[in-house]
């Protein structure tokens, strides 16, 4: 039998498994999601929800991947044979399969907008209107250019291709010389270019204005909705409940300490967050557009470009921006292809090779259903809702929860005695004094956090 496949340092662990992490949710959802909801008061909500939700539920992952050394169902295979709680694992890896079907179309446009940035085109005029001066006039021109590109045939096709072929190369290197390897460049690269750009945002005219908003509370401002927000935030932006960080924590050394790596990673997905707010408020409150809503997309390929439009130096800056979010959408849509890669491999005993071959050639496919969706194919709907929308909706906010529920039950409530014990205390070698809270907010309190965001969804 294969050995199984390892992380080489403890940097390497880090910094791939806060690459699955951080990804387009943090760069655009955040930001926009703490606009919304009240700036300051949420970013303390979601500070405390990734404390009391995120990591206590990341830590229940990391100890079926590591103790299992599986894939998302082969955990349950191993510690429950013979009982249907393998479905929880088998949903995990239909959803990330989902996600990265529609993901990989949402990679093609950063890279499709960071070559119109190399190449200038970006900023050329769209036909009709005839100057980009003034806020309105910037409006129309970047909404306009993002109109034509996604409802085009061929160009959102060819982009999604391009990082459909970049993800099976890295993906064929493997997990230390691919995965690792990347996460060790990309990594350093994400968190310098936060820093350039946050640097950059607080020397802006309306800085302050726009930091204070971002950092200075107004509790009147919480409500139960933006209570509600703020988990789904937190579960969603550390990646919980798509089979991830079991299948990266079945990578980690039997001696890694799971508490602090949990910490660790979810500190720095929490703090790209905050960068982002950094970058996002003082830019939006500078440049007049502080009445604008920041909605998911529209942030990063309309809102944006209008700040970059405005700044000296404007390719320089829409260059690195869009590279920064090409950085986290290649890494977001590594790992989602890894689950399914570790299942084959794990399951049917795949070559890595094969494995790949069989996870990414069919997104050729199915990718460009998601993209065309968008445009030609936007009149097939299911249940209201095109190809692209319907996937992300059934993924995100029914399945993914779901997993997370099960998990947590699972693991609270069934799984061999003193097994989570074992596994977050490195069987007695690691102090466990954080044991017994954590153990009981995954019983207790994290299932039914996670169903309240499950039913907020649809209430």
């Amino acid at each position: 039998m294969a050995q199984k496949a390892q992380f080489g340092s403890k940097i390497g662990l880090i910094a791939a498994t806060v690459g699955s992490a951080v990804g387009l949710g943090n760069v655009w959802r955040f930001p926009a999601e703490a606009q919304a909801n009240g700036g300051a008061a949420f970013l303390l909500l979601y500070i405390g929800c990734v404390f009391l939700l995120g990591i206590p539920v990341m830590l229940a992952e990391f100890t079926l991947g590591r103790g299992c050394r599986s894939d998302a169902v082969g955990v349950f295979r191993k510690l429950a044979p013979r009982t249907p709680w393998w479905i929880v694992g088998g949903i995990a890896i239909l959803a990330s399969y989902l996600i990265l079907s529609f993901y990989m179309v949402v990679a093609g446009w950063t890279f499709e907008y960071m070559w119109q940035s190399i190449t200038g085109d970006l900023y050329a005029p769209v036909q009709g209107i005839t100057s980009i001066s003034g806020i309105e006039n910037l409006d129309t021109q970047f909404s306009a250019k993002m109109q034509e590109y996604i409802l085009s045939s061929t160009r959102p096709l060819v982009m999604t291709y391009v990082m459909i072929a970049l993800n099976l190369a890295i993906l064929l290197m493997g997990v230390r010389k691919g995965i690792e390897k990347m996460s060790n460049i990309l990594m350093p690269v994400l968190f310098l270019l936060l820093l350039i750009f946050a640097g950059v945002a607080c020397t802006f005219p309306k800085a302050v204005e726009g930091l204070e908003f971002f950092l200075k509370p107004d509790f009147s401002k919480i409500t139960p909705s933006v209570i509600i927000n703020a988990l789904g935030q937190a579960f969603f932006s550390l990646s919980l409940g798509m089979g991830i960080l079991i299948t990266y924590s079945s990578y980690f050394p039997k001696d890694t300490k799971l508490t602090r790596t949990a910490v660790t990673v979810s500190l720095l997905d929490l703090l790209v967050a905050v960068m982002m707010g950094f970058i996002i408020f003082p830019a939006v409150e500078s440049f007049g557009l502080a009445s604008h809503k920041l909605e998911g997309a529209t942030l990063v390929f309309v809102t944006l470009p209008e700040v970059f439009a405005q700044m000296g130096a404007t390719r320089l800056w829409s260059i690195l921006f869009f590279l920064l979010l090409m950085v986290a959408a290649l890494t977001s849509t590594i790992s989602l292809a890894e689950v399914s890669i570790a299942f084959l491999q794990d399951r049917f005993k795949l070559k890595r090779v094969a494995a790949c071959c069989t996870v990414i050639l069919p997104l050729f496919l199915l990718s460009s259903i998601c993209s065309l969706s968008q445009g030609e194919l936007s009149w097939l709907k299911i249940a209201g809702l095109n190809i692209f929308d319907f996937l992300d909706t059934v993924a995100t906010n029914i399945m993914l929860p779901l997993v997370a529920i099960g998990i947590c039950v699972y693991l609270g409530w069934f799984s061999p005695k003193d097994y989570f014990y074992n596994e977050l205390t490195n069987y007695g070698k690691v102090e466990s004094r954080f044991y017994r809270p954590i153990r009981t907010i995954v019983r207790y309190m994290a299932p039914i956090l996670i169903a309240i965001i499950l039913l907020a969804n649809f209430f």
